[in-house]
């Protein structure tokens, strides 16, 4: 039985981290997009929209909770799951409230980011 993969869309201003994500996640079966731009995600449109989106907080020139936020306002875009992550020690209340789904503390191990995935796809 052929069933479709599950569309990632991952988020962050450090290419390394992009590349290791879309490595690790494509292995676990994923179809994986990334982007180091904000503006990207803010033009999502039905047709090519993830099944999870992976947010860093801190991007450059743009705020990872405004765009779950604005994300979050929208009819098209409202439906899906946001897993934030940052380094930053108080960053996970801020991102809650901002309307991610869960939050993941930098550096975090490979299996708690793949069981955080699961619960949400």
């Amino acid at each position: 039985m052929q069933t479709s993969k599950k569309k990632i869309l991952a988020v962050d201003d450090d290419t390394d981290i992009l590349e290791f994500l879309q490595v690790i996640l494509e292995e676990e079966g994923y179809d994986v997009l990334t982007t180091s731009k904000g503006e990207y995600v803010e033009q999502l449109h039905n047709g090519g929209l993830p099944n999870l989106i992976l947010l860093d907080i801190f991007l450059s020139g743009k705020d990872g909770r405004a765009i779950a936020k604005l994300l979050k306002s929208q009819d098209e875009t409202k439906h899906i799951p946001i897993l934030m992550f940052s380094a930053h020690p108080d960053a996970e209340k801020t991102a809650l409230e901002a309307g991610a789904n869960d939050f993941l503390a930098k550096p975090f191990e490979i299996d708690d980011l793949l069981a955080k995935i699961a619960q949400h796809v």
